[in-house]
């Protein structure tokens, strides 16, 4: 068998291509014989198959799933069209499991996950076989999947592809771009001046022709939707709190100069927060020197953003660590909830993201 599966990986790029062709044609289908495998003398599982016909399905379940594991999701998809055997093994949760993490595991956070759940229970493709004749068909575009169409002239076959629940109809889903999805986005609005460090909350789908994504925002601010934004302006929310809730601050008795924060701010009370990327200050009476500094001993807590200039009125606000809620006015917007930055990766995601340019 190790000799073997050397040679089937060299094969299975033929295999694939066969299966499509053999489909377009409109002829069933059947693994076309090897002669090594015919050697094996195994048994095919391949119903109505001929007698003499050796095929894919003859290896051992444990070599056979150690194939079907390392296939990307588009061969997966193909495989899954060979027969019934094979299709109910590849979309198996635990092979798409791999593939959501690998693609869409920084991504897609607890909120996503809920709103997938809220997507399946309401979902008239549980309700409705021709509304979920028309979700599959929907997913045909995904790379370029042409035994979809095919497949879809009979309901029963609709029916049994995957189940609507499954981790492979979610994670084609969003390849699909048919699920909008919460996540937040860095710098809106293309790195306008005026979100320039910040990162706000928005609903994305994803386009797999071009590898971006759309974004709408909230309705309250300056525009509403974005598009073409790349996968590095993109995370999961850190926290589980809603854009228009105060985040409860529970780190505001460990703060001292030098640490890294995101705090809350909106311009209107009925606009949605942005997380804004900020750092710990030293108070004014203070020389900067560690041995001397008592800050983190005051109840005032200096907030510096340093994108801005200094003597900008967006570049210093004071808080008070034992008193702080959401504070401020309609002049300079107002500040909420404070979350400490530990993760170094988070940190240096903030730099990276850093204008070429002081802002005014």
């Amino acid at each position: 068998m190790k000799l073997l599966l050397p040679w089937f990986w060299g094969e299975l790029s033929f295999l694939v291509s066969w299966i499509k062709k053999r489909r377009l044609a409109n002829i069933s289908f059947q693994v076309p014989m090897f002669t090594p495998f015919k050697k094996m003398g195994l048994s095919s599982k391949v119903e109505n198959a001929e007698e003499d016909d050796s095929s894919l399905l003859d290896l051992p379940d444990l070599a056979l799933e150690s194939i079907l594991d390392r296939l990307s999701p588009a061969a997966l998809c193909n495989m899954a069209v060979v027969c019934s055997y094979l299709r109910d093994r590849c979309r198996t949760d635990h092979l798409w499991e791999k593939h959501m993490k690998h693609k869409w595991g920084k991504l897609i956070g607890d909120a996503a996950y809920r709103e997938w759940q809220w997507h399946v229970a309401t979902s008239p493709t549980l309700l409705d076989q021709s509304k979920k004749k028309r979700f599959l068909e929907s997913l045909s575009g995904v790379w370029a999947f042409s035994w979809f169409r095919p497949e879809l002239k009979s309901s029963s076959h609709s029916r049994s592809y995957f189940q609507v629940d499954s981790i492979m109809a979610w994670y084609l889903s969003l390849e699909s771009g048919k699920l909008w999805f919460p996540a937040q986005v860095y710098n809106r609005e293309n790195g306008h001046v005026g979100f320039m460090l910040s990162c706000y909350d928005a609903q994305l789908r994803y386009d797999s022709r071009t590898d971006t994504f759309q974004a709408r925002y909230s309705p309250h601010g300056r525009r509403t939707t974005e598009e073409n934004i790349q996968w590095d302006r993109l995370r999961a929310p850190p926290v589980d709190t809603p854009p228009h809730v105060l985040h409860a601050s529970d780190c505001l008795n460990d703060l001292k100069p030098g640490d890294h924060i995101e705090i809350q701010w909106r311009r209107k009370k009925e606009f949605p927060h942005g997380w804004w990327y900020a750092l710990i200050g030293h108070l004014e009476h203070c020389d900067g020197n560690e041995d001397r500094c008592r800050c983190h001993h005051n109840d005032n807590v200096i907030l510096e953003f340093n994108q801005y200039t200094p003597g900008s009125r967006w570049r210093r606000m004071v808080i008070n660590r034992k008193e702080h809620q959401e504070e401020g006015n309609e002049a300079d917007g107002f500040y909420g909830g404070i979350r400490k930055l530990y993760d170094k990766e988070e940190i240096a995601k903030w730099k990276r993201l850093w204008p070429a340019q002081i802002l005014g």
